[in-house]
């Protein structure tokens, strides 16, 4: 990953209410922080969301890449790069890892590398909130800076 990079974590199942939360929340991660790189998986409704903010926000800034975290081999699960990613990213050194632990463990990987977060965490019980906490005990050693979308609030947050 080169320049700045952030990377996306939620719940599956996200309300589009907050879209217009995430978009500005990309949109400032870019002028303000100088991010040029998104990267974001693709199981849930809070990636898709993510993934969407992201595309429309590379009309108006094309230096952005968007790049899609594979948690599984490509090898042994291929897909081809979907329309408006710029790639695709598979970590290093994930061969090894059991199915039922790549996700969590591709995205902490990421968590390793980004230099910013955005999360939707609002579930106390979820692998969502486990990788956001994470990331928040890196983030006060000042090794990543971490935004939650999840504002309780906000009304729409609490319908979901």
């Amino acid at each position: 990953m080169s320049g700045k990079s952030c990377f996306f974590i939620g719940h599956r199942e996200a309300s589009e209410e907050i879209y217009p939360a995430l978009l500005a929340a990309v949109e400032q991660h870019i002028l303000e922080y100088g991010v040029t790189e998104f990267i974001v998986g693709h199981y849930g409704g809070f990636d898709r969301l993510a993934a969407a903010a992201v595309k429309v926000v590379k009309c108006f800034h094309p230096e952005v890449k968007l790049t899609l975290l594979l948690p599984y081999h490509p090898a042994e699960r291929p897909i081809s790069t979907p329309d408006g990613f710029d790639g695709t990213f598979y970590p290093p050194g994930m061969e090894s890892v059991p199915r039922r632990f790549a996700i969590p463990k591709a995205n902490r990987c990421v968590v390793d590398h980004a230099d910013y977060l955005i999360a939707y965490v609002r579930y106390p019980a979820s692998n969502a909130r486990r990788l956001m906490e994470y990331a928040q005990r890196k983030e006060k050693r000042g090794t990543i800076a971490v935004y939650n979308l999840f504002r309780p609030e906000r009304k729409s947050d609490s319908f979901l």
